[in-house]
């Protein structure tokens, strides 16, 4: 693997250069000010700062994509996000399901075949790239409806949630097509709704946890 190789996919670079995607690379700020925003909020909850921490490095690791634009800043890219998602999973399955911390790990792990299995079907349709992110808000609207009866308050923040990401990946997925009528892209705002989404999905198991202290 060439981990030098330079990667063009959004609209607004237009050349290989460092800063040739500058509002793509000064958005990520939003992850930092969100990852900033949760970590105060988060005091007393281990897990929960795990996720501010990692939504951190997902700013971090954008920035260095889209300024570097290699296969090696890709993967620094891509990596935090699929930390975020097994985290949140395993802080899910252990404190709200109440499996134990081997058997939340365990369905944690189910999450590499679920998304095996879901993104092929995903490719099939017109979103390009985004369909190796597709299989996330169905797995959170998943959750909501199985937890919508044990815990609807729960259940609700995750409608909302999902609400947002599909959002976001619209907005990605919207980017390459619209780049004749919007040339600075939408990539943008992939960016911006996903680190709200992202906050609020800490806030949400944030609130869960402190409602219900006993639980993990």
């Amino acid at each position: 693997m060439d981990l030098t190789r330079a990667i063009d996919a959004y609209c607004e670079r237009l050349d290989p250069g460092y800063w040739a995607e500058p509002i793509n690379a000064v958005t990520n700020a939003a992850f930092l000010i969100a990852a900033w925003v949760m970590w105060r909020r988060t005091a007393g909850l281990p897990l929960a700062r795990v996720l501010a921490v990692i939504l951190g490095c997902i700013g971090v690791g954008s920035f260095l994509f889209h300024t570097h634009a290699q296969v090696w800043a890709a993967m620094a890219d891509t990596t935090p996000i699929l930390l975020f998602i097994l985290v949140y999973i395993f802080a899910i399955n252990r404190d709200v399901w109440r499996f134990g911390t081997w058997g939340a790990l365990g369905l944690t792990a189910l999450f590499v075949p679920y998304a095996a299995a879901t993104v092929p079907l995903f490719q099939m349709l017109p979103i390009g790239g985004s369909a190796g992110y597709a299989p996330v808000p169905l797995l959170i609207l998943i959750y909501a409806g199985l937890l919508r009866g044990r815990e609807p308050e729960l259940a609700r923040g995750f409608v909302i949630g999902a609400g947002i990401l599909i959002l976001s990946l619209t907005a990605r997925t919207l980017d390459e097509p619209l780049c004749d009528l919007i040339p600075m892209g939408t990539h943008l705002w992939w960016h911006i709704l996903n680190a709200i989404m992202l906050a609020w999905m800490i806030e949400v198991y944030r609130r869960y946890r402190r409602l219900a202290p006993q639980a993990g």
